[in-house]
């Protein structure tokens, strides 16, 4: 029931994904307890354990393409976990990116305060906007209002002073996105990781590029979908952040 109603919420069926959105270990038929995190690492699993969890929702799971098939070493380790203690693990990469209202992109767009004007790359991913923050002109200003509110001192390429026009993001590694943001018509592009060419493109085009941590940016939409599920099915929802610095 809880894999359907996730399936019709996110619209699964129409992403191209890198890996399987969905349930991807099956544990107990009777879900009491969810914990929610951002990856499904040893860490969360021992925590879900501990807090005696039903099943654990994430945005980062498991059986990505072109990893390696085998089960051995951590993905045994953390497969045998789930199996002993038959927890459930639901992962939801893009399609929790995208959702309109509980995605990571609109979340972040509700916690920065931004208005959005509008959406942009394939399914349409990323997000347009502006700040509603009169007090927010200068990219100086943003990044330093991004990092308040993540926790997390966001990397800044491009000047400080620059004005703060029309701003595009995508939460994670959507670093790869910057030329189509730059197309889309922004002037500041926030995202969570960066690379070395990205700052040449962010020079080059005069853009100020914001990188706020990948982890970082994406703790926002499994709590989102983890109240929801609390409301709609009656059960305990639980985030259990597990620190990361990238």
């Amino acid at each position: 029931m809880l894999t359907q109603f996730l399936a019709n919420e996110l619209q699964v069926a129409r992403f191209r994904d890198y890996c399987p959105n969905g349930l991807q270990v099956e544990g107990r038929k009777e879900i009491k307890k969810i914990i929610t995190g951002v990856t499904a690492c040893q860490a969360l699993l021992d925590e879900a354990v501990r807090l005696e969890a039903d099943a654990i929702l994430v945005h980062h799971g498991y059986f990505w393409k072109g990893e390696d098939m085998r089960v051995v070493g951590q993905k045994y380790q953390r497969l045998k976990t789930l199996i002993e203690h038959e927890m459930s693990l639901f992962a939801y990469h893009l399609p929790l990116d995208s959702h309109p209202s509980l995605g990571n992109n609109a979340q972040l767009a509700q916690l920065f305060g931004f208005e959005v004007t509008g959406r942009f790359g394939e399914d349409d991913i990323a997000w347009l906007g502006k700040s509603m923050d009169a007090g927010i002109s200068q990219v100086g200003q943003l990044a330093a209002h991004i990092s308040s509110k993540l926790g997390r001192e966001a990397l800044v390429i491009g000047d400080a002073e620059q004005a703060v026009g029309t701003i595009a993001w995508c939460s994670g590694a959507a670093q790869n996105m910057l030329a189509v943001a730059i197309d889309a018509g922004a002037n500041v592009y926030i995202s969570g990781e960066i690379s070395e060419s990205t700052v040449h493109l962010a020079r080059e085009a005069g853009v100020s590029y914001l990188a706020c941590g990948h982890h970082a940016s994406e703790r926002y939409g499994v709590q989102a979908l983890g109240e929801m599920i609390a409301r709609e099915f009656g059960i305990q929802h639980q985030f259990v952040d597990i620190a990361n610095p990238v």
